[in-house]
């Protein structure tokens, strides 16, 4: 009976332990159980001290069984450097008037001395050769309403109606010498400041083709055209603050066509408007090509050659004095009764051999008569 209850008292003792162990293993196993389909956590807390071995077999519930190892961490690459942006590229992309500005040349203000107004062009040409002239073009482009001269192709704009871009007034045009100013053609790029900045280095026929540009021109109210001038965007901008974003961008577009620079003023003005609006499209007609109109300038006289001075005429000889006529001879018959006689006759003094001399009128014998 005695080793019954060793027995017994001794497998309590064994189960009891074993509980114990079971209690602390289950405590282990919480703190790292593994979620099914994702990789395994790393401990971040202190794992307890190991627990002794058990007595005695394991039975199933003794724990949960073992997980698979965690894999790897797989190395992370570092980030490529990102790769910089390339310049932008000729011909300008639309809707970059703001980078276009930022990228013109900036130079000083040249001398305007030379400049004429005929350097680019007496009057307005025919650039596109479609019949029309630019001014013509550009009135049919801009007015609405439009009354053309019947017998010239539409080309003769004779009335229509401008709303202004610059002060957004409607303005009736009327073809006529008193009433064509109240709309005038306006060099966005004035062309006197073109002269200034690089157009005096040009040829004549890109000068030509500058003024005449429809990228260049708009049709505007008259007065506030002739207060614009020369002026820049540095000087002058629209009344209407509606229109200068694509006003100024036009002026860009422009000066990058034709490799016109800007003055640092001006660059500044530029891209102080179109910060305002840094999705400005730069207009049509930047990317079209420069046509230089061929201009016959007229031919220079040619240069004479010296001809050699004349030579001087001589002078004609001195004419000879007339020799004095010669005394009429006197007849051999000739007798003067006496001195007074030879006088009157103009013979005194009547010399020896002399026809009329005689020994009578010379009395003292001397060969000298009527002495």
């Amino acid at each position: 009976m005695a080793r019954s209850r060793m027995s017994t008292g001794t497998g309590w003792a064994v189960a009891a332990l074993a509980g114990a162990l079971t209690i602390s293993s289950c405590t282990s196993t919480v703190e790292a159980t593994v979620i099914p389909g994702t990789p395994a956590p790393v401990a971040t807390v202190a794992s307890p001290e190991a627990s002794p071995e058990p007595i005695g077999e394991p039975t199933a519930s003794a724990g949960p069984a073992p997980s698979a190892p965690a894999p790897e961490p797989t190395a992370v690459p570092e980030p490529a450097e990102p790769v910089p942006s390339a310049a932008p590229s000729a011909p300008i992309e639309p809707g970059a008037a703001l980078l276009a500005a930022q990228a013109l040349p900036v130079k000083g203000r040249a001398p305007k001395t030379g400049y004429d107004r005929d350097l680019f062009g007496s009057g307005w040409v025919d650039v596109d050769r479609n019949g029309c002239d630019t001014r013509n073009d550009i009135l049919a482009r801009d007015l609405t309403a439009l009354e053309t001269k019947p017998g010239t192709g539409g080309c003769v704009v004779l009335r229509g109606r401008l709303v202004d871009p610059y002060g957004g007034e409607s303005i009736a045009f009327v073809r006529g010498n008193a009433t064509s100013t109240a709309v005038q053609i306006d060099h966005v790029v004035a062309l006197s400041d073109a002269w200034q900045k690089g157009a005096q280095g040009w040829d004549a026929g890109v000068r030509v083709a500058f003024a005449n540009d429809p990228l260049n021109l708009l049709a505007v109210d008259g007065p506030l055209n002739a207060s614009k001038g020369d002026g820049d965007t540095a000087t002058w901008l629209p009344p209407r603050k509606e229109i200068r974003c694509a006003y100024v961008a036009r002026q860009v577009a422009v000066k990058a066509k034709y490799g016109a620079w800007v003055t640092q003023a001006e660059r500044d003005a530029m891209v102080r408007v179109l910060s305002a609006c840094p999705g400005e499209a730069l207009p049509a007609g930047v990317d079209d090509p420069i046509v230089a109109v061929t201009v016959r300038e007229a031919p220079e006289p040619a240069k004479e050659e010296a001809k050699p001075a004349p030579k001087p005429k001589p002078k004609p000889a001195p004419k000879p004095k007339p020799k004095p006529a010669p005394k009429p001879e006197p007849a051999d018959d000739v007798y003067y009764k006496n001195c007074t006689a030879a006088r009157d006759a103009g013979a005194a003094p009547v010399y020896r051999g002399d026809p009329g001399y005689a020994s009578h009128l010379d009395r003292d014998d001397d060969g000298v008569g009527c002495e």
